[in-house]
């Protein structure tokens, strides 16, 4: 029988025997240089994977344990990403758009060896933080802005600042950004929906932000292009993930049958939910009385019945992306050249739009 203080002592043992492990008894053991270790370690691009491969897995037989101290002592870094996010539509984590992304660069991050944080304005003690504070206190390395007021002088500041940042679907001068094709997606959906005979096409759009104003001229463009006239009366404001707005603003815009949209195209497929319960609500069938068109493509699109039409952004791609460019800048300061690099999606056909 093992009693507590047995355990305990095998544990100060153990622990003992993994702080005792050098990356020298690993290179010793690998009969290889202490350099490339501490290289295969790190997954460096320099050596083969194989080689990376025997090492890493030697050096967690040994029961090595990096010293995160002594590593960012010696590279100066934290080793720490942070991800700014401020919600707007109050869903949080929980927004699968954005969750998805997270995700990404999470998995990104951990294979360069980076962990994730979230930043806030939040308090310390007795005294508000700025993002930049909070930052610079947390000693991260640099940051993701995902979802913020771009215009506001807290976020203006964290990208003028030394810290490195990334920012998504907005573009700061001399600073990456990772776009998604937002007036491509809804071109892409106006294309789709005319080539299916629709001419009565209406576009809930969400608040007005930079990503809602390339949609709207992307939704102008391509009902140029198909020779389509606008009813301004059918291009309404909405709000991203709002379901109980879209409801409301469609059955405004179904309230005459006789001049009344053949196609409704929603800011997202949370809100396309709300626009479906009214119109059967109001005695309609989709899509043999009206189509509807969602934005974003995240799971529940293809769950639902009849599987929605919509337009599926790459999410995963815009966090892998967004991190490696990150982590890139972070570690090649001197040689890094900040660009723009737009993430191209693709459309989900799914069964919410009639052939007429």
């Amino acid at each position: 029988m093992i009693y507590e203080n047995d355990f305990e002592s095998a544990y100060k043992k153990q622990w003992r025997i993994q702080t005792m492990i050098k990356v020298k008894d690993i290179a010793k053991k690998c009969n290889v240089s202490i350099a490339t270790v501490s290289k295969a370690l790190s997954n460096s691009s320099e050596l083969k994977p194989e080689t990376i491969e025997r090492i890493c897995k030697t050096a967690k037989e040994m029961g090595y344990v990096p010293n995160a101290s002594a590593r960012m002592l010696k590279n100066k870094r934290s080793y720490t990403i942070g991800v700014l996010f401020v919600d707007a539509t109050g869903t949080g984590l929980k927004h699968e758009f954005f969750s998805s992304i997270f995700d990404s660069i999470k998995l990104a991050a951990e294979k360069k060896g980076y962990d994730l944080t979230f930043i806030s304005d939040s308090s310390h003690g007795t005294q508000k933080m700025s993002y930049l504070d909070h930052v610079r206190y947390r000693n991260i390395d640099g940051v993701v802005i995902a979802s913020a007021n771009f215009k506001s002088q807290e976020i203006i500041d964290l990208v003028n600042s030394d810290i490195p940042t990334l920012t998504i679907d907005y573009v700061f001068n001399d600073s990456t950004a990772v776009l998604s094709d937002n007036a491509d997606g809804l071109g892409t959906l106006v294309n789709y929906a005319a080539g299916m005979g629709h001419k009565n096409i209406a576009f809930i759009h969400g608040e007005v932000t930079e990503v809602t104003n390339k949609r709207i001229a992307g939704f102008y463009k391509a009902m140029q292009d198909n020779k389509l006239k606008v009813n301004e009366n059918w291009v309404k404001t909405g709000d991203y993930h709002d379901p109980k707005t879209s409801g409301k603003i469609t059955k405004e815009l179904l309230k005459d049958r006789f001049d009344m949209p053949d196609c409704i195209i929603y800011p997202d497929d949370v809100s396309l939910i709300g626009g479906m319960t009214a119109i059967e609500q109001m005695g309609y069938k989709i899509p043999q009385d009206i189509s509807v068109i969602g934005y974003d493509g995240v799971n529940i699109s293809r769950i639902l019945r009849p599987v929605v039409t919509t337009y599926v952004q790459a999410s995963e791609d815009m966090g892998r992306i967004a991190c490696e460019k990150l982590i890139e800048r972070i570690e090649k300061e001197s040689t890094f050249i900040p660009e723009v690099i737009k993430v191209k999606g693709h459309l989900q056909e799914g069964n919410t739009v009639s052939k007429k």
